[in-house]
């Protein structure tokens, strides 16, 4: 009978005790204190139990002994575990659902349990002399977590021959002691944010050692896990450093089973030409290359390599903006260093100089390898703090207070207007807001299985004055899920699509939208609306909002960060100079029930151009239709055969528009698998399919094929690069980061890939991806990617950061044995240099604005602008990166830094900076060229009036008279 009892204490908690009863035909319990009943059998119920009390529930046969128990009656209680056959084990935990069965992982697909979370699991070898412990984050930004049948897999891969979950979710909590230390500390980052208190774990613990010393952990002093960091999640690479900065490294001695150990070590760094260390631990990089670093006393050592990058380049703050609440509230920033190949490292505090109003704040370097802010008066108060290492600067913006304003009470709510997508619905005013009127917005969501939305205008734009740092909303949810979002406009009339939780409550909530750093104030709320992505999901509903606000810091200005002009986009020179030429077009978004629309047209215009370009074939990189039904998929084979003919190969990947109201079957009968892989010329192509914007959407089987193409990749002396393609890009440039892959550790996964395959091989690596709605170039660890922009659909952000539309020509080389062989050997040096991308935009005129004459010594500006469309809506778009533009001129004319330029130049113009400079008298001719299209103008370079200021090489900066410009254009 004593099996059918559990006894439950005030440890037990509030939760509800029938639960250990489930499933059994009769069930009572009975509290019991001192030793005697003190109420009468019941209904096991749920609740605190009071300190000091007992309370004993029974099954069946238990549940009538406890029945038969009256009021005052003793009872004794006595427990011990026991095993269901065999010896009592030594240590036991609680668990539940099977992952490998002799040497099986177990498919859970189906089952109620099966989503993706952290989870914890145990498994052992065959012989069961090897145990395996697994825990894996999730339900956070960057790591979704795994389904049960994942866990399983890798349970098995791990060597697992029996596995069995353990509690997950927030309790998936994994703590460890490192060596030297003697406590523990927590290794993952549970769900909950902070360590949950739970039942039951599982304990390893080794005996106490000797005290002496065996060995060193040596570690840097800056945390990894904590340190300013560049890659899509936690952790940064203080392993990393750049030549003239140093890095402090620590070394904790331990004794034969890793507990502590006294005695103080001596440095030594295995290649002092790289880096040296002093006695205090704290190495100096001196130039490029690896070194080991070496803690040493006696027998006992402990090693840790270093690797010195390429020369610092650029430095940035891990965040732009530092916002303290209060005068009590602590802040924190971190500077990180690049590489001009894109290669970061974090920057030690010690190595930072910075410049701020002592009077206002107090900086102080912290233990993770940054600096914490406090303000030293009260609210509010606002300062820009300036950071510069060795001699390259950044700033950052310091606030004390917030300020709640309120933005819309919603008392015009009857003046708001409704509009939608794929979907129908209403607003009205209600007497039923959370502080009287507010806006009921009604939808339905059953009319398309595409992308729907329920929008709601006000009467006018709602401008925001300051910086707001977050709004607040309050939401009557009706508990069906969809995806509240508010869309607003910064000053440069981007879209800032800030996201709130899935509306999965009823009643009413007040919900945050924080505000993406790096947006260009001021803002103003465009609208709000309600969203559902997922083509299964269908259902009508209401809602009602109320109450926006805004909390808002004390004013403070910014500088623009400096545009890094990544050489990845060059001139159609250097482009055609490779050895091969392949096209990428994408983002046209049209559909089969608008044939002759602007976009079918702007898409089959892009395509002519393609055609005329002759590449060796054509990529269209997802999103060329708007929706994904049968229809409109085989009219966009009417149009790429319209345009390319028969006679110039082209490769569809799908976006996520592939499959808008549609699935990827309809993709895949249309033109064939999501995901492929091809040679050409020596370079390896890896599509992969992220048409529902992540990687395992599409497969386990494409990352597989990803990894097992790299591998075969790396061993074929017939392969010199490789060139990943897919719709969605691991990173989106612009503040919002709302089109970028969803799960940042699948992001940061393909960007290790593609940059250990670069390291180890000395082979190309090199990404293209679309979705952003924009042109971006940059390099991660020394790998390309290009994000190409538009096609058709307007493009996402200001035209001078890429907003504009066209396609990309990208020039390619074979990378021989030799290059290979040097970039593997050296592989800071970011080589090798195989690529070069022409962005092509479409062009509808061409005007070159230039000074009709210049003194000599003297400079003025020049610029060229791109007009795309006709009429009041046509964009001006500045003919600069990452728009690829050709700069000429007569023979006179030099194109670079003036004070290389030859004798016989009259005058040179400096892409970049902009600027022409008047070097001896005589007439110039500069030409400008963008994908195509040519405009000049005539410079007179007349005798020097004497105001100009001195030079290096004898040429003057000299402002002479006020120059008369000419604007020369070409349609």
């Amino acid at each position: 009978m004593t099996s059918n009892f559990t006894m439950h204490t005030a440890q037990w908690g509030d939760a509800d005790r029938a639960l250990t009863v489930d499933g059994a035909q009769r069930a009572a319990e009975v509290a019991v204190r001192d030793g005697k009943v003190t109420a009468p059998a019941g209904a096991p119920g749920k609740g605190p139990v009071p300190p000091g009390t007992t309370v004993l529930v029974g099954r069946d046969a238990g549940a009538d002994a406890l029945t038969a128990l009256a009021v005052g009656d003793p009872v004794t209680l006595e427990y011990r575990p026991r095993a269901a056959s065999g010896e009592v084990p030594r240590t036991a935990i609680g668990a539940n659902e099977l992952l490998v069965v002799d040497g099986e992982p177990v498919d859970h697909e189906g089952g109620g349990n099966n989503t993706a979370a952290p989870r914890t699991a145990v498994g052992f070898s065959r012989d069961g002399s090897t145990m395996r412990i697994l825990t894996v984050d999730g339900r956070q930004a960057d790591s979704g977590g795994v389904t049960l049948t994942e866990l399983a897999l890798m349970m098995r891969r791990a060597g697992a021959h029996n596995a069995i979950n353990l509690d997950g979710g927030g309790s998936s909590t994994l703590v460890a002691r490192e060596p030297g230390s003697d406590t523990v500390q927590v290794e993952n980052s549970p769900s909950d944010g902070t360590e949950r208190t739970v039942p039951n774990g599982l304990a390893l613990t080794a005996p106490d050692g000797s005290g002496e010393l065996k060995g060193y952990r040596v570690e840097t002093a800056m945390d990894p896990g904590a340190a300013p960091t560049a890659d899509p999640v936690r952790g940064g690479h203080p392993e990393r450093v750049f030549p003239g900065l140093t890095r402090r490294l620590t070394a904790a001695g331990h004794d034969e089973t890793y507990g502590p150990a006294e005695g103080a070590p001596r440095w030594y760094a295995g290649n002092p030409l790289v880096g040296r260390v002093g006695t205090d631990g704290v190495f100096t990089a001196r130039r490029s290359g690896d070194t080991d670093v070496t803690a040493r006393r006696g027998n006992a050592r402990g090693t840790l390599r270093l690797t010195v990058l390429d020369d610092l380049d650029r430095i940035r703050p891990s965040t732009r903006r530092v916002g303290l609440a209060d005068a009590e509230t602590t802040g924190r920033f971190g500077i990180l260093g690049f590489d001009a190949h894109g290669t970061s490292a974090p920057v030690e505090p010690a190595d930072v100089e910075l410049d701020y109003d002592r009077s206002l704040f107090t900086i102080a370097p912290d233990t993770e390898g940054g600096f914490t802010v406090r303000a030293r008066g009260a609210e509010p108060a606002a300062g820009r703090v300036t950071a510069t290492v060795a001699g390259r600067s950044t700033v950052v913006a310091v606030t004390v207070g917030l300020a709640a304003r309120g933005i819309a009470p919603f008392d015009d709510a009857g003046r708001w207007t409704f509009t939608a997508a794929r979907a129908t619905g209403s607003v009205a005013a209600t007497a039923d807001g959370h502080t009287g009127t507010g806006l009921d917005l009604a939808y339905d969501f059953t009319r398309s299985t595409a992308t729907r939305a329920a929008y709601a205008l006000p009467p006018a734009p709602i401008p925001v004055d300051g910086q707001p740092q977050s709004f607040g909303l309050w939401i009557k949810g009706d508990g069906n899920g969809a995806w509240p979002t508010l869309h607003l406009k910064d000053s440069a009339g981007s879209d800032q699509l800030l996201r709130g939780p899935y509306v999965t409550w009823t009643g009413w909530r007040h919900v945050e939208f924080a505000v993406p750093a790096g947006v260009a104030y001021p803002l103003r709320v465009h609208r709000f609306y309600l969203a559902e992505t997922a083509a299964t999901r269908s259902y009508t509903g209401r809602i009602v909002i109320d109450d926006l606000t805004a909390k808002v810091p004390p004013a403070v200005e910014l500088p623009g960060e400096p545009v890094h002009r990544d050489p990845l986009v060059g001139s159609a020179a250097r482009t055609q100079g490779r050895d091969w030429r392949f096209a990428v077009v994408s983002d046209a978004q049209f559909v089969a029930r608008s044939p002759d629309s602007p976009v079918v047209a702007q898409a089959r215009r892009t395509l002519r151009e393609i055609r005329a370009a002759r590449p060796d074939f054509v990529v269209i990189n997802g999103d060329l239709v708007d929706e994904g039904s049968p229809e409109d998929l085989a009219f966009a084979r009417t149009v790429l055969e319209d345009e390319l003919g028969g006679e110039l190969p082209w490769f569809y990947v799908p976006g996520n528009h592939e499959v808008m109201g549609g699935r990827i079957d309809n993709f895949v009968a249309e033109f064939g698998p999501a995901q492929r892989t091809f040679d050409h010329e020596g370079t390896r192509f890896i599509t992969i399919d992220t048409s529902s914007l992540g990687l395992r959407g599409g497969g386990f089987a494409q990352i597989k094929e990803l990894r097992a193409q790299l591998d075969a990749a790396a061993a074929d002396p017939r392969v010199g690069s490789v060139m990943v393609v897919q719709h969605v890009p691991p990173r989106d440039p612009t503040p919002q980061k709302g089109s970028q892959l969803g799960d940042r550790k699948e992001a940061a996964l393909l960007e290790s890939w593609l940059s250990a395959f670069r390291r180890s091989t000395g082979k190309g690596a090199a990404f293209v991806g679309s979705h952003v709605g924009t042109f971006h170039a940059e390099r991660v660890d020394g790998v390309p990617y290009l994000v190409n922009g538009n096609s058709g659909k307007t493009p996402s952000t200001p035209v001078d950061e890429g907003g504009f539309t066209g396609w990309s020509l990208v020039g390619v080389d074979r990378v021989s044995r030799a290059e290979q062989a040097v970039a593997r050997h050296a592989p800071w040096t970011g080589g090798p240099d195989w690529v070069t991308v022409q962005t092509r935009a479409h062009v509808d005129g061409l005007t070159l604005d230039a000074p009709a004459s210049l003194p000599v010594e003297a400079e003025a500006p020049v610029t060229a602008t791109v007009r795309q469309g006709q009429g009041t809506g046509a964009r001006e778009v500045p003919a600069r990166f990452p728009m690829s533009t050709d700069w000429s001129g007569s023979p006179n004319v030099y194109v670079g830094d003036p004070g290389r330029a030859g004798p016989w130049h009259v005058a040179a113009y400096d892409p970049s900076t902009g600027r022409l400079t008047g070097l001896r008298p005589g007439l110039a001719v500069l030409v400008v060229t963008v994908n195509g299209t040519r405009a000049e103008s005539r410079v007179t370079v007349a005798a020097s009036s004497g105001h100009g200021h001195g030079r290096e090489r004898g040429y003057g900066y000299g402002y002479g008279r006020e120059h008369e410009h000419r604007r020369a254009s070409a349609a």
